[in-house]
This record gives structure tokens, C-alpha cells and sequence, in this order.
């Protein structure tokens, strides 16, 4: 990385604001060019690499130990009463980026494991006698190592620092359009030198992003048709030229996507068991539920093969043909009905390509038999992301262009695109409906900004929701699940007028809590609960208050 390198002052979401322009990087050594040249890390923990980079030919590779968070240094001359934006690039695992000594508030961010290279960003004030602080990186115990490049310290010119002003970075390359849904199409290009951020724009001359990494989703698109895009380079300098030459992408046509899901959409999950919660049969659904997910598909001896078995004995002698004809009621009263795979309890695995043919296989043969709209994939006991995508992209082939396909990921599984359940949502965006995270019996998470939030509250629903739709996931294709009494999860209940208020700050900025999204995100699809026969036993206070309240939404 060149030594020009100064990144602007930027939040999470990349929006990014000008510096001053006598601020500079005080930083040493801010790109691991020279080695660990100016840091110093614990133990034996840390080295400079030189695969994978961001900019320029080094990095830091710092890997934790059982008793050793793989903590590397470096002392940063600053300048008294002075504001500082501290950033850098992490890639791999967990990884924390803060200041200490400055005078003022001492302050951190982290991220969760990430695939590919990701900013952290924070600002710290220095105070009266400050003219030093400690800048500092760290990993998690035991944990995966973490990488970290571009390193910058903005500011006041310290005097310890590089004390060289940024240069406007050159345009971007390599350019490419992908990932169409029916409203988005996915823009990625290669990481400029000095960049803090990228514009995209249409080739109209429209900017639709602006972002801190290389690439962006553009949503809001028209449905079979084609746009043509340009991205520049961004940094307290000012912006490059637009890159050339124009290149274009179309967006899918209608009909994929669960043809007839209403734009907003509530999903409730109907068990086939009883559990102390009210028993229904399919007929005594609430009406206020658009998808009903019946729970649930059982594994079978053969490796990813699943049935279903109504289950009489438990829900008070509902027969087959009972069952079979409410379906076809439900339908025709304009509900999606869809065969839940997993839960809990599940054991089904699809870890080959067999397993993927059978799972895909017995699924249609199960849509075929009670006519069933499509699947639900609920596996909470592992996931493989290679393997569940053939088997879902073999069921679309099958079951063509109406197929209601849902997910309900628990939250660790949303946290980051690396993981197995994220991977495969974006693998099959283009046929996928929408995925409903389970936002409870979870604890706390990391929401978009990198700070954490705690089950339970109206932040906590927004900022994980902000993760998906911010990482290649169209707002159409995002719900949020939540338990529809206290006594249907261990954890992270909330009031239906919560969920309501999360709604209305997702999708109007409205009724928001500490935690505001940059953006509102209009065409989410809507929430989740589990499940209607809690809802039912809970006098159906869920769905009378979030049904409606759905209407409403833009």
C-alpha cells in the first residue's frame, strides 16, 4: 500500500464524508509494506504476509492462541483536543481495531469472521495533554486468525506519522456485473490503492451507491431489463474519473421468487405435534397468515430424503384427507402452504450430491402428493452451502417458476456472509422468496455497525436485518421471525407492537430505537412467527396486531 494512503472519515454503511484537507495519516508503516516495521504484536502471534492483500504487496496476519488474543501495537503520535478517524481493512476471523491512551473515551469496534476484506471504522477525541495513543488490533482467543491492512489514523498531523495529504486515487478496474435477482444486480470491481470509497453510477450519469468495498448491490430495478453501470474511486483528495468502459447487466424476469406472495407477507409455522400449545388443524390457521409452513418434514433411512406424516394422534384425530383438502382451501383462499424441512430436531443432512438429488427428489414428491407450494429450510443443526444449493436449484428445475422457497436461519447463521447458511441464501437468490431470521434465543449479536445488540429489542431486529440486505440479499427477499408468545422460545420475546415498530424503522425509518438504518428499506417482505398455534394459545394477539400493521407498510 502506498504510504499516500489516507481514508475518509466513514460509517459502516459506507457513506463516507470529506476531511479536512490538511488532515493526514499518522500512522507508520500503515499497509505492512515494511514488514511489522513500527508494531508490535504478542508473543509470536503476528507476521507480515503477503497473500491475501487489499492494496499493495503486505498485510498482518495475527493468529490467536488458547490464552493469547493475538494483540498487535503501535504507538501513533497525535495531536492534543483533536479528532481522529480511525479505520482499517480485517479479513478472516473475529478481529477488533481500537485506541487507547487518548485522553478522552478510549474506544473499539470489531466484526465477526468475514470472507472477504471489511472496514471497521471509529473516531476518538484526544484530550488537553495527548499527544500519544496506543492503536491496537486483536482476535479472539483460540479463534481463527484475523488479517489486517490500510491501517489509518486520520487527522492532525501528529508529526510521527506519514504527513503526506491524500492523492485522488485512479478509477476502478475490472468492472462487473451479476447476481440478478428480478429488482437487483450485483456491481464488483477491483480495490483501488488510497480508495476510502466507491460511487456507483448508472450510466445515465445517476449515482445509486455509494460503499467502502468493491462491490455493490443495486436494488430498485425494473423487472427483464438491462442497465449499464460505471463505478469511481473516492478519498478525501476528491473522486477519479468513472470507470470505462460502460458494462451492463439485465435483471431477471417475473415469475420466480414464489409467483403470488403477497409484497408484504406474514410466514407462520404450523406444527404437527403438540407441544402444550393449542392444537389446530390447518383449517383453523389465522387468517392474517399469507405463507404457512407445515412442521415438519421427517429424515429418512435414506441420506437426504425426507417424508411427512400427518400426525393424528396428537392433534385430536385429524385425518390425511382432512389435512389434504384444507391445504386446497388454503390455497384457495390465496395462502402459500410449504413443507418445512428441519427444526429443532431435524436430522436431515445433505452434505453430497446424492443426498442433494434425494432431499430435492422426495421434496417434489411431497409437493406433488399434498400440493404443497414450495419448501421451507429450517435445518438448525449444520448446513452445507455447496451441497444444499444443488439439491434447492434441482427442486426449481422441477417445480418451476412458482416455488415458494423460504428459509429460517438462526442469527450466528446470518452474522457473516462466510457462513454455510448466508452463502447458500445468495447462491440461490435468484429463485429464493424470502428468508426469515429467527431473531430470538439467540443472546446478543453484532447488528451492520459493528456494535452489539441484545435480543429482545426493537435494535436488535433492525441492525441484524440491516447485515442481510447490506450484503446481496434484495430487501423483498428479508423477513423477521419472532416467537408469537413468551412461552414459544427460551429467549427474545417481544411485543407485537415491537415487531411492528421494527417494521415501520426498516422499511420508513419510523419508530426506530437507538440504531437507525442509513436507508430504509421499503420492499422488505415482512415477518415471521413461530408459531400459529402459540399465536392461538396466546389468544392470537400476534397476528391481530402484525397482521394488519403489515398492510400498511409502503
Amino acid at each position: 500500500m502506498s504510504a499516500a494512503l489516507a481514508a475518509s472519515t466513514l460509517t459502516l454503511t459506507g457513506l463516507a464524508t470529506e476531511a479536512a484537507a490538511a488532515d493526514v495519516n499518522n500512522a507508520k508503516n500503515p499497509g505492512f509494506e515494511s514488514g511489522l516495521a513500527n508494531w508490535a504484536c504478542s508473543s509470536t502471534t503476528g507476521s507480515a504476509v503477503s497473500t491475501p492483500v487489499r492494496t499493495g504487496t503486505g498485510a498482518l496476519k495475527a493468529s490467536p492462541a488458547g490464552h493469547d488474543n493475538a494483540r498487535c501495537t503501535q504507538a501513533v503520535a497525535v495531536k492534543p483536543n483533536s479528532t481522529y478517524t480511525l479505520s482499517a481493512w480485517v479479513q478472516g476471523g473475529l478481529a477488533y481495531l481500537g485506541a487507547s491512551g487518548t485522553g478522552t473515551t478510549d474506544v473499539s469496534t470489531w466484526t465477526a469472521d468475514s470472507a472477504g476484506w471489511k472496514q471497521l471504522t471509529t473516531t476518538f477525541t484526544t484530550g488537553a495533554n495527548t499527544t500519544s495513543v496506543t492503536v491496537y488490533t486483536h482476535g479472539w482467543y483460540g479463534a481463527a486468525a484475523y488479517l489486517v491492512d490500510d491501517v489509518s489514523v486520520f487527522g492532525p498531523d501528529g508529526g510521527g506519522g506519514n504527513g503526506e495529504e491524500p492523492v485522488i486515487p485512479v478509477p476502478p478496474t475490472g468492472v462487473a456485473v451479476g447476481g440478478a435477482t428480478k429488482t437487483s444486480l450485483d456491481v464488483s470491481w477491483k480495490p483501488v490503492p488510497n480508495a476510502a470509497s466507491y460511487h456507483v453510477y448508472r450510466e445515465d450519469g445517476t449515482k445509486v451507491q455509494t460503499v467502502s468495498g468493491a462491490s455493490a448491490v443495486v436494488t430498485g430495478l425494473a423487472p427483464d431489463t438491462e442497465y449499464g453501470f460505471q463505478v469511481s474511486a473516492a478519498n478525501a483528495a476528491g473522486e477519479s474519473v468513472k470507470s470505462t468502459p460502460v458494462v451492463r447487466g439485465r435483471t431477471l424476469k417475473e415469475g420466480g421468487n414464489g409467483g403470488g406472495v403477497p409484497k408484504h407477507a406474514i410466514t407462520g409455522y404450523w406444527q404437527n405435534f403438540n407441544n402444550q400449545a393449542t392444537v389446530q388443524t390447518l383449517a383453523q390457521v389465522q387468517d392474517a397468515y399469507d405463507i404457512i409452513a407445515v412442521s415438519f418434514a421427517d429424515a429418512t433411512s435414506t441420506p437426504g430424503a425426507v417424508s411427512f406424516t400427518l400426525n393424528s394422534a396428537q392433534l385430536g384425530g385429524y385425518t390425511d384427507a382432512q389435512f389434504r383438502a384444507d391445504v386446497k382451501a388454503k390455497q384457495a383462499a390465496g395462502k402459500k402452504v410449504i413443507i418445512s424441512v428441519g427444526g429443532e430436531l431435524g436430522t436431515v443432512r445433505v452434505n453430497d450430491a446424492t443426498s442433494a438429488t434425494n432431499f430435492a427428489n422426495s421434496v417434489h414428491a411431497l409437493m406433488q402428493s399434498y400440493g404443497f407450494d414450495g419448501v421451507d429450510i429450517d435445518l438448525e443443526n449444520g448446513l452445507n452451502a455447496t451441497y444444499m444449493t444443488q439439491a434447492l436449484r434441482q427442486l426449481s428445475a422441477k417445480a418451476g417458476p412458482s416455488l415458494v422457497l423460504t428459509m429460517a436461519p438462526q442469527t450466528i447463521d446470518m452474522q457473516s456472509t462466510a457462513g454455510e447458511y448466508f452463502k447458500t441464501a445468495l447462491n440461490v437468490k435468484d429463485i429464493l422468496t424470502v428468508v426469515n431470521t429467527q431473531y430470538y434465543n439467540s443472546g446478543a449479536m453484532l447488528g451492520c455497525d459493528g456494535k452489539v445488540y441484545s435480543q429482545g429489542t426493537v435494535d436488535f431486529i433492525t441492525a441484524l436485518t440491516c447485515i442481510q440486505v447490506e450484503n446481496g440479499l434484495d430487501p423483498s427477499q428479508v423477513g423477521i421471525g419472532l416467537p408469537a408468545s413468551t412461552r414459544a422460545a427460551g429467549g427474545g420475546y417481544v411485543a407485537p407492537s415491537v415487531v411492528n415498530n421494527a417494521l415501520d424503522c426498516l422499511t420508513k425509518l419510523t419508530n426506530c430505537g437507538s440504531f437507525k438504518p442509513a436507508r430504509a428499506y421499503p420492499a422488505l417482505r415482512g415477518a415471521m412467527t413461530w408459531s400459529t398455534n402459540w399465536d392461538a394459545t396466546a389468544g392470537n394477539a400476534w397476528s391481530n396486531a402484525v397482521g394488519p400493521h403489515i398492510r400498511t407498510l409502503p
